[in-house]
Order: structure tokens, then C-alpha cells, then sequence
């Protein structure tokens, strides 16, 4: 046999003053069993109005853990692929080397005294007043000599002109030398003179690299 629950005896806890007046009301309100359809629709209108709200509390608690994950994830990546961005840059420009390197050499073994001709116009003014310019050059034919010659005569230069044949030196690579100074060109020289300076760019711009999240908040 189960005992029954206690029971709570009735507390009138209503106050009144000798003349009757209520003092201090009954704290205690009957539960209420009924709703009308009005009271039923404000509740349920509250209901999602604080469910809503819970949502984008939630929504916002969320969105912000992605953000730091985010944040997290990219400052752990960044030096990856800073690094990855500077091999980038060095791939290219040794692509772009390369590239040249089959442009020149195709456009020297067809146009051979390209190069010393634009120097004879360049260096025109220096040599001018040179009784004697000297142009050491490989392959040194009849034919040569007398472009070559003409070069000389279209730059202004009015000496002598010697020619030394070097066998040695490669396509469309020449030394000049005139009283007061010498010029030369080599065609494997100035590549590995510009591939040193894109090198020491690529260097220089990888010590000064912006970091990859730089005015992210």
C-alpha cells in the first residue's frame, strides 16, 4: 500500500489592518487551466520571437567560431604559401630566362652583328676621334669584315679599322678596343648577368614580403 502525499495545509497569507484594509496581498495565484484564443496566439507569437532569438544567438556563437577557425587555419597556412608564392616567382623566372635565352639565339645566329652594330652606334661618340678601333670576332670572312667596315662607317668612325679573328669567342660575342677605352659582348655573360640580378631581386622581395594576411581583421 502506497502512502498518500502529504498534504499542505491552507496559508492565508493575506494581511489586513484593523480596519480592514488590505496591507500586503496574497502572494499566491491559482494555476491557470485555460486560455483564450487570444492569450494562446500572444503566447505563441512570444514562443518564436524567443525561439528566434535563441537561433541567432546561436547563429552568431557559431559564425564566430568558424572566424577564429578561419583566422586560426590561415595563420598557419600563411608561411606555406608564402613559400609557395616565391617558388612561384622563381619558376616563372626561370621559364622567362629559358624563353629568351631560345628567342636570343635564334635571332644572334640569324642577325650575328646585331649586337656590334648597336654598340658602334652607341660608343659612336667616343670613338670618333680614335685613330684606330680594333674589333676582335669570331668568324671573320670577306663579307664580314666589309659589313662590318660599313658598320664602323655608318656610326661616324673615320680611323682605321683592325680586325683580330678569336675562333674562340661564341656567335655574336666581340671586343672592341679604341685609345681611350674597350667595350665587349658575350651573350652567355649577359645572361648570367641578368639572371644574377633577377636572382638578387627575387631574394630581395622575398626578405621585404608582405605577410599573405595582412589587414585581415
Amino acid at each position: 500500500m502506497t502512502g498518500a502525499a502529504p498534504s499542505r495545509p491552507f496559508a492565508f497569507d493575506t494581511e489586513f489592518d484593523s480596519d480592514g484594509v488590505v496591507v500586503q496581498a496574497s502572494a499566491w495565484r491559482p494555476a491557470k487551466r485555460s486560455y483564450g484564443p487570444d492569450e494562446v496566439e500572444a503566447l505563441v507569437a512570444r514562443a518564436r520571437a524567443e525561439t528566434r532569438e535563441q537561433t541567432l544567438a546561436e547563429m552568431a556563437s557559431v559564425q564566430s567560431m568558424a572566424l577564429s577557425a578561419i583566422g586560426q587555419a590561415l595563420d598557419a597556412a600563411a608561411p606555406a604559401l608564402t613559400q609557395v608564392a616565391q617558388q612561384h616567382r622563381e619558376q616563372s623566372v626561370e621559364l622567362a630566362l629559358a624563353a629568351a635565352r631560345v628567342v636570343a639565339a635564334a635571332s644572334l645566329e640569324r642577325f650575328p652583328q646585331g649586337p656590334l652594330q648597336a654598340a658602334l652606334e652607341a660608343l659612336g661618340q667616343e670613338i670618333d676621334a680614335s685613330p684606330r678601333l680594333v674589333i676582335r670576332t669570331g668568324e671573320l670572312t670577306d663579307e664580314t669584315r666589309a659589313r662590318l667596315e660599313q658598320l664602323c662607317a655608318d656610326a661616324g668612325f673615320s680611323g682605321v679599322v683592325a680586325f683580330r679573328d678569336e675562333p674562340g669567342l661564341p656567335i655574336a660575342a666581340f671586343r672592341l678596343e679604341w685609345t681611350d677605352g674597350r667595350a665587349a659582348f658575350d651573350p652567355e655573360n649577359a645572361f648570367a648577368r641578368m639572371a644574377e640580378a633577377l636572382n638578387s631581386a627575387l631574394a630581395a622581395e622575398a626578405g621585404h614580403a608582405e605577410h599573405l594576411t595582412e589587414g585581415r581583421p
